[in-house]
């Protein structure tokens, strides 16, 4: 178990620098449930939480939190590739509504100037 005196005396480095507070929180609790100690940089605990923040680890774990990460997005990935194949929608049906009625006005058109000549 970790002291207080003992972690204050870690060597802490940037693995990570997000683009808000909600995700650096959320990458600090995957790397928390591996068991390895982060720190939060930035504009975290203030009345306007915006802006980047730095996810911040062990010199001792920061190779474990970089390959940590490295296979959550991959595998992030291969969830993405498979939600939007299934939520691509279907291809849409070529309407010719359009074409026709313009065809047939054409065609009405067409048959009213022949007539006025045939006269």
């Amino acid at each position: 178990m970790a002291t207080v005196a003992g972690v204050q005396g870690l060597r802490m480095v940037p693995v990570l620098r997000a683009e808000g507070t909600f995700h650096a929180r959320v990458v600090a609790a995957r790397l928390g449930s591996e068991g390895i100690v982060t720190q939060l940089r930035g504009n975290v605990d203030g009345p306007y939480p915006m802006g980047s923040v730095e996810v911040l680890v062990t010199e001792d774990d920061l190779e474990a939190a970089r390959e940590l990460l490295l296979a959550d997005e991959v595998e992030a990935s291969f969830d993405e590739v498979s939600i939007e194949a299934e939520e691509l929608p279907p291809e849409p049906v070529p309407s010719y509504r359009g074409w026709l009625f313009v065809v047939a006005s054409g065609l009405v058109a067409l048959s009213a100037v022949l007539s006025s000549f045939l006269r």
